[in-house]
Order: structure tokens, then C-alpha cells, then sequence
């Protein structure tokens, strides 16, 4: 699930890894997600330890009477000093980099952020922990749109390019089927040649 609106979604401010809540619409979107998957077999729910997806996983955990289980390795790609700027900003005051960073996605990074490749290596960190532990289980994880279309650019095999048009919209959820998947072959597509 990604996570329910928020403030700064609605300013276009790019959040990153800035603990920001939910919203009202968010909280509404929250408790919308979770009365569509009530009647899922959700027998886990995961979320990142940023406020918004754990609000978000909240609503989900109390259907099932869970408990909602944080990890940080779901957080949102580290925006760097572009974390609270909205997009205007950040292309007209790091136009080269802001480019260099869409044609190179995973070896560039903002300034003081996250790349590509290093938000890679944290959600199949966590998938290796997942998947034994959860087999032939339906879990649930509340985390962000960045880690979300990365993880359907990998099962897909999709250019990396890709990454910003597959970016969900705030407050909805996809099925992934990763019980089968080799997180090896993740691991090789992220590596910079």
C-alpha cells in the first residue's frame, strides 16, 4: 500500500525521508484501503517507520487485530537537500543533477541522498527476511511510492527510467506475487557496471 495523502503531497513537496502524517483526505484513503483488503487473508502487516505509512498500516492492522511491524528499510528514497522543496525548485536550482539523476537513476543521487541502487539493496535486504518467513502468506506492506514502483520496475524487468511513471498515487495498493522470485537477479540489475 502507499501510503495515504499528505500535506506535502498536496504542496508537491517531495518528502523523502521527512517524517511527515497523514492528512485528513489521507486518513480517509487510509481507512478506505483497509475496508477494500478486509476480507484479503492477511495474516502480517509490515509498514516503514515514517508516521504516514505506519498511520496508513494502522487502519489495516486493527481489521485483522495485528500488530503493525515497522522496519526502516521500507522508507522512502532520502531525497537529500531536495527533501521539503517542491519540483520546480529542485530543477531550476540543481537543473544538471536533477537530469543527470533521470538518465542515471541508480548512480546518482541527490545531494546527501539515497540512490537508486542503495534503496535497492534495503528493500531486498528486507525481502530475504520477508519471504522465508512468510511463505505462501499474504502480507500486508504499507510503505512508499518510490520503494513501490522500484519493486515493480525489478519483478517486471522494466528500465530504470521507468521508475518515476510507475510511481503510484497516494492512498492505493498493488498485489505483488514475490514468493517465486529470485532476489538474486534483483540484486544483479541493480549493480552499476
Amino acid at each position: 500500500m502507499r501510503h495515504g495523502e499528505t500535506d506535502w503531497n498536496v504542496e508537491g513537496r517531495w518528502q523523502g525521508q521527512i517524517d511527515v502524517p497523514l492528512n485528513v483526505n489521507g486518513h480517509q484513503q487510509a481507512q478506505r484501503m483497509a475496508e477494500s483488503l478486509m476480507h484479503a487473508p492477511i495474516t502480517a502487516v509490515f509498514s516503514s517507520d515514517l508516521r504516514r505509512a505506519s498511520e496508513t498500516a494502522g487502519y489495516l492492522a486493527a481489521k485483522f487485530n495485528l500488530p503493525v511491524q515497522t522496519d526502516a528499510r521500507l522508507r522512502e528514497i532520502h531525497q537529500g537537500v531536495w527533501q521539503g522543496l517542491r519540483i520546480s525548485e529542485i530543477q531550476s536550482n540543481y537543473r544538471s543533477r536533477f537530469q543527470s539523476r533521470e538518465k542515471s537513476p541508480l548512480q546518482v543521487a541527490p545531494p546527501g541522498g539515497e540512490t537508486v541502487q542503495q534503496v535497492g539493496e534495503r528493500l531486498i535486504s528486507f525481502l530475504e527476511d520477508l519471504i522465508p518467513r512468510h511463505t505462501q502468506e499474504t502480507v500486508a506492506i504499507a510503505t512508499h511510492g518510490f520503494v513501490m514502483a522500484l519493486l515493480q520496475i525489478l519483478l517486471n524487468r522494466e528500465p530504470f527510467e521507468n521508475l518515476w511513471q510507475a510511481i503510484p498515487q497516494s492512498g492505493t495498493w498493488l498485489e505483488y506475487k514475490v514468493n517465486d522470485v529470485d532476489l538474486s537477479q534483483f540484486s544483479s540489475r541493480l549493480q552499476v557496471n
